[in-house]
């Protein structure tokens, strides 16, 4: 607070001290006291909202992905449309099973078709088969879909 306003703020409550004593009215006590009940109470309900956010935020089903040298960092801007091959050749398109690599395929394309900036991420877990990775790629190609990132994790330097 400047000199200025501090000063102004004085002469005020110096100001509203001598009316209310010169009105016979009691002189008003200052609280010193900081209430702090209400800042925790909106820390509080904040935090619970992050916690119960947060795990709908991470989309998509969580698989081991191979670990790269040459790994290039791509921040998630949410404009990817996410599939994922486990471990056991199950594929997910978001969180939602699909029966192979055609299904998957055809669910993609349809994606596309309503949201045709987005581009096709793929997360293959490490111990997926070679073949049905191989087998989402070739069905995605038929479909002509051509804007396909192959996701991996950084390999840790030691």
């Amino acid at each position: 607070m400047s000199a200025a306003t501090k000063s102004r703020a004085d002469r005020l409550r110096a100001l509203r001290a001598l009316q209310a004593q010169a009105a016979g009215l009691p002189r008003p006590e200052v609280k010193a006291d900081i209430n702090v009940t209400p800042l925790v109470d909106v820390v509080l309900v904040l935090l619970i909202i992050f916690m119960v956010v947060t795990p709908l935020i991470a989309s998509g089903v969580t698989v081991d992905l191979p670990r790269t040298a040459n790994h290039s960092r791509k921040a998630d801007d949410g404009k990817d449309i996410i599939v994922a091959v486990t471990a056991d050749k199950r594929f997910y398109l978001g969180n939602v099973r699909l029966a192979d690599a055609a299904a998957a395929a055809a669910a993609i394309v349809e994606r596309k078709r309503q949201q045709p900036e987005k581009s096709v991420f793929v997360k293959a877990d490490t111990r997926a088969p070679y073949g049905a990775v191989r087998t989402l790629l070739e069905s995605l190609h038929d479909a002509d879909i051509q804007d396909v990132i192959l996701g991996t994790e950084e390999l840790e330097k030691r």
